[in-house]
């Protein structure tokens, strides 16, 4: 199974692709939205796993844009934002999932 995690904190990037790598699946890096909404839509994953806050293109404009051009990758949001507006917010915006950090 191959993942993209889009995440802008480096070591918690590295902690979730070293984490995810050990159960087997191959993950692929961005450390900002331009980056990250280009791998999405240029590359193939079985997941997208997306951070809200992110440089240059924020998680809900990516995921919102992702669904626009119909994409249907399953996206998973992974964010430090813990209110049900955010949760709401991003489940509008299309993403199937949303988890808080710390988690």
């Amino acid at each position: 199974m191959k993942l993209l995690l889009v995440e802008d904190d480096r070591k918690i990037a590295a902690a979730v692709q070293r984490g995810l790598q050990a159960e087997g699946f191959m993950v692929e890096v961005a450390h900002d939205g331009i980056d990250g909404l280009w791998l999405a839509t240029e590359g193939s994953y079985d997941l997208i796993v997306l951070d809200i806050m992110l440089p240059g293109r924020n998680g809900y404009r990516i995921c919102a844009d992702l669904r626009a051009a119909g994409q249907w990758t399953p996206i998973l949001m992974l964010t430090a934002k813990d209110g049900d507006l955010d949760e709401a917010e991003a489940l509008d915006a299309g993403a199937d999932d949303y988890l808080t950090k710390p988690f």
